[in-house]
């Protein structure tokens, strides 16, 4: 069964021009602003996640438990970069590998993409981990699935403090494994694999709506969250320094 990304379609076509890139389970929506856009932008976006995949595939043949376990993991030393940048996330989350691997494979191809072209705006989405890079300010709606609040409310991402990352983990929406029952838990950081990591560690602590309130201050404990959003079902918890907004 093919996931409708319907969350995609947020992001404006007149802002963004957009290509997707698609490679075994790797699902990339990418924006370009207009002006930046090359049409070769789309082999090397390609090019670059074959390499990452192909890296990663190749480490667990020597140390399968990276891809398993739920727990940090300590890595070779001489591991290629994007599995030591997903292993660190995961280890400051306190959760396993894989938690950090969307929003570490979005990173990498955003900044990868910008070093090779001079880009204004960027995004590159992957399974709902963003990697944003953006000159101006950008209202992001939650989507949380069946709760009453998906999409109803929003953050307005400040251009001043991009590139940044803005992961959402789900225990009700979606393929990824999750040990909490959150609609949604949306966490930004400067860095895209740690906010997939924590979104993660923070989803999986809310059981109930009234977990909300007391996981949503937990998160006060990573000074590296920018902001917060936890939603379950008709409970919503926010923190940080994003505003959160209404969506007609």
């Amino acid at each position: 069964m093919i996931e409708q990304r319907t969350y995609r379609n947020q992001f404006s076509q007149e802002r963004f021009r957009s290509f997707g890139i698609n490679y075994k389970e790797t699902d990339l929506w990418i924006g370009i602003d207009p002006e930046s856009f090359r049409e070769e932008m789309k082999e090397v976006a390609h090019s670059k996640v074959v390499q990452l995949r192909s890296e990663m595939e190749a480490y667990l043949l020597h140390d399968p438990i990276f891809g398993k376990t739920f727990e940090p993991h300590r890595v070779e030393p001489n591991a290629p970069e994007i599995v030591r940048w997903m292993a660190e996330a995961a280890n400051r989350a306190g959760v396993g590998p894989m938690a950090s691997v969307a929003g570490g494979f979005s990173e990498m191809v955003g900044r990868h993409l910008m070093q090779q072209f001079e880009i204004q705006e960027l995004v590159v989405e992957n399974g709902g981990d963003i990697f944003l890079k953006i000159n101006r300010n950008l209202l992001m709606s939650v989507y949380a699935g069946s709760s009453p609040l998906s999409e109803k409310i929003g953050i307005e991402i400040q251009a001043s403090e991009s590139p940044l990352g803005v992961c959402t983990s789900a225990g009700t929406v979606g393929p990824s494994v999750s040990l909490g029952k959150t609609d949604a838990t949306m966490i930004v950081c400067r860095n895209t694999a740690l906010a997939d990591a924590l979104a993660t560690t923070f989803g999986n602590l809310v059981q109930v709506p009234e977990d909300v309130q007391q996981v949503t201050q937990l998160t006060e404990q990573f000074p590296e969250i920018l902001s917060a959003v936890i939603i379950c079902r008709d409970k919503i918890g926010i923190r940080g320094k994003f505003e959160l907004k209404l969506i007609r």
